[in-house]
């Protein structure tokens, strides 16, 4: 590791919060930074590749910067809102650069002319207040703090700006919390019934007070009134607007009038799977594949009287995805993709339209580029649901050729 400052130009954004510069021929991937501006930076980590660094000057600021939205987070450079520093209109712009970049160099250049410029869609009105789950690790003083990027290294924190304001409720900031060091403790905010914290396998409302382990949800769609519980260490969307944003954009996409049939793959609690369900109507068909047995649980609660539902337990693999005709396949994937063995064995189905929502633009791109033979992208639209960070969702539909 070098102690000395680089002296470096930004030139471009780099795909995980990173500007892109260059130091004796070698590649840096800068944090903290701006493209287009000329700052000083230190080394933290450096291969024979190239090198990681973070910003201690801005010699030359970018007028999207802005005064960092967690100042205390930002100081620390801890995880979870490395864009914090950046304009909003700044961030959407960076986070649609990065999308195009990335599905050029690994989806190819057929797939970004289909794809074509991707614009970021900014999701409600809060710069922040948005995230309805947040997660903390205790440090060895019993302090709630977060991790330094690529570290196992702790920064106590003292206020999380990011969350829903209904997390002020919880008071975890104050002394009657207990922490035991190194403990992660995760917040949540449901929509419909009241927060709680999970720490290990304990959910409480208040120190010492338990709590059900399972939280209701509530989404608004097209004027009905969709109801979830929601195990409260299971996953669900994060960002406040996604749910609804989310359903809507899918069952846009999927364009279902009645009677279809529908596979739904890594589906979770059933967030898109009730209202696809609702769509194809009673002569339809859904079957949902889920690799968590507890979202699985869930999920036949939330489906409870939607007998053409089937939700399957098991690892997302060829079984899983099964053969014969389907009109629709939906699937969100996590963030390493759905990987070619599994996007094959989807296009044997043949379906007439696949909905794709993908959390990370490296495994959409290479998820998608397996389709493009078939395949075009009718439709392919961004959100902005991780504002602050470097993270996107993107929705894909593509039909058949």
């Amino acid at each position: 590791m070098s102690a000395a400052a680089l002296d470096l130009e930004l030139l471009r954004e780099a795909h995980g919060g990173f500007c892109v510069a260059r130091s004796e021929g070698k590649v840096v991937f800068v944090r903290g930074g701006i493209p287009g501006e000329r700052v000083l930076a230190r080394v933290t980590q450096e291969n024979a590749h190239h090198s990681i660094a973070d910003v201690v000057e801005v010699v030359t600021p970018s007028p999207d910067r802005v005064a960092h939205i967690w100042p205390e987070a930002g100081r620390a450079g801890v995880g979870g809102v490395d864009l914090g520093h950046v304009a909003p209109d700044a961030q959407r712009r960076w986070k649609g650069n990065v999308i195009g970049d990335v599905v050029r160099r690994i989806g190819g250049e057929r797939l970004a002319e289909e794809l074509g410029p991707v614009e970021v869609r900014a999701v409600g009105e809060y710069a922040t207040g948005t995230r309805t789950r947040v997660s903390f690790v205790a440090d060895d003083k019993g302090r709630l703090a977060m991790r330094r990027p690529r570290s196992h290294e702790t920064v106590a924190v003292h206020d999380m700006p990011l969350a829903v304001p209904e997390f002020a409720r919880l008071g975890l900031f104050e002394d009657a919390w207990l922490w035991a060091p190194g403990e992660t403790v995760a917040a949540v905010v449901p929509s419909a019934s009241p927060p709680v914290v999970v720490t290990g396998d304990a959910v409480r409302s208040a120190p010492g007070r338990a709590a059900l382990r399972r939280v209701r949800e509530e989404v608004r769609h097209g004027g009905h009134l969709l109801r979830y519980v929601v195990d409260a260490a299971g996953f669900w969307q994060v960002h406040r607007d996604a749910p609804r944003v989310l359903v809507e954009r899918v069952l846009g996409d999927a364009a279902l009038t009645g009677g279809e049939s529908v596979l739904e793959l890594y589906a979770g609690a059933g967030l898109l799977t009730a209202p696809l369900a609702d769509a194809v109507g009673p002569t339809g068909a859904v079957v949902s594949v889920e690799g968590s047995v507890t979202a699985v649980d869930n999920a036949n609660v939330n489906l409870a009287g939607r007998p053409q539902v089937r939700a399957w337990a098991g690892t997302v693999d060829v079984r899983a995805v099964g053969d014969g005709p389907v009109d629709v396949v939906v699937l969100d994937p996590p963030r390493t993709g759905a990987g070619t063995v599994v996007m094959r064995a989807i296009l044997a189905r043949g379906p007439g339209r696949i909905v794709y929502v993908a959390c990370d633009p490296a495994a959409l791109a290479r998820d998608l580029a397996e389709c493009l033979g078939e395949y075009r992208v009718e439709h392919v639209e961004a959100f902005d649901l991780f504002p602050h960070t470097h993270h996107v969702e993107t929705v894909v539909c593509l039909a058949r050729r």
